[in-house]
């Protein structure tokens, strides 16, 4: 018994660390993590998102897809706020970002109020998972507890984003692999393509849909070419609602779209093709809202969970523009 315990103590020494180690970086996001460094934080980020959303409903869409955006590129690190430097292209230029990403004003407003209660306490990675989930309970949509204790990126890549970040006109395949890749399910996958269901998009992202494509229900088509017209140029920013029913109340509208091929994107309607892989997912969603709500939250916190930095790594930006 006597040799099976025993160890060099340098080898024990490592075992020790080795399994510190891991018990902390599992333990390191967790909801209460400022519970005590900054009790304030939950109540000072949700009054200046629903103030936002107040002054303008699609700030909670925009708020959202500023996460998703975030995690998808080298992980929820807030980089997606950073601007330009010297020495790295951000990713607010980054083709799926650029004249589209918004939303970083109000960021800097929650990160000025939070300052103020808890200075030098509070990451603008996890001020970017709070509003995500704060804009969407704001519009209607389910509550989960985010965890918390990212820390902030020093650096941002355009490139990164630029390959990272699913395109609206990509097929199901790729978006599989895309969200497999952050160990993101086809579940997911569907799931969080419902946040679609708040928002709007620019007719540049759609004009090929609605002109091109056969699967797609030609008064839908039809009614969005009006503001969208088919030279390019014309119109590019003009703006179309997500869903077209309730694009400012976040329900399971969007499923019910997509069986009656009104997905605004090649992507949305990818995800119900009369036999594709995810067909059944988009059906169960369409009919059981509970469902939909359920897998949603889930799939919020997997992907929050997407390579966060944590311990010492990163920083905690006093600016979520620039690092410190």
């Amino acid at each position: 018994m006597a040799s099976i315990v025993s160890c060099s103590s340098e080898f024990c020494l490592t075992l020790f660390l080795l399994v510190l180690f891991h018990g902390r970086t599992n333990a390191e996001l967790s909801t209460n993590f400022y519970s005590k460094s900054c009790p304030s934080l939950l109540p000072t980020v949700k009054f200046i998102v629903q103030s936002a959303i107040m002054k303008e409903a699609r700030m909670g869409a925009s708020l959202l897809r500023l996460f998703f955006h975030d995690c998808f590129v080298n992980g929820c690190d807030g980089s997606v706020l950073l601007d330009d430097t010297s020495s790295f292209l951000g990713e607010k230029n980054a083709a799926p970002n650029r004249n589209s990403a918004r939303g970083f004003n109000v960021v800097d407003d929650i990160k000025s109020a939070v300052e103020i209660v808890c200075p030098g306490v509070v990451s603008c990675a996890d001020i970017l998972a709070l509003s995500a989930r704060d804009s969407v309970t704001t519009l209607g949509g389910p509550y989960w507890d985010v965890k918390l204790g990212r820390r902030d990126a020093r650096t941002a890549s355009q490139a990164a984003a630029n390959n990272s970040i699913p395109s609206p006109s990509s097929n199901l395949n790729q978006l599989i692999s895309r969200f497999s890749a952050h160990g993101l399910s086809p579940r997911d996958l569907v799931a969080l393509s419902g946040g679609h269901t708040i928002g709007q998009a620019r007719c540049t992202t759609f004009r090929a849909r609605i002109y091109n494509e056969s699967n797609i229900d030609p008064s839908f088509a039809r009614a969005r070419q009006r503001n969208c017209l088919r030279a390019t140029g014309s119109g590019d920013n003009n703006l179309a609602p997500l869903d077209i029913h309730t694009p400012t109340y976040f329900d399971n509208s969007y499923f019910n779209n997509l069986i009656d091929r009104r997905g605004l994107f090649h992507s949305d309607q990818q995800l119900f093709t009369s036999g594709g892989s995810t067909d059944s997912i988009v059906r169960v969603y369409s009919n059981n809202p509970r469902y939909f709500r359920s897998d949603f939250a889930a799939a919020m916190i997997k992907m929050g969970d997407i390579s966060p930095l944590t311990g010492t790594k990163g920083e905690i930006r006093k600016n979520c523009r620039r690092v410190n």
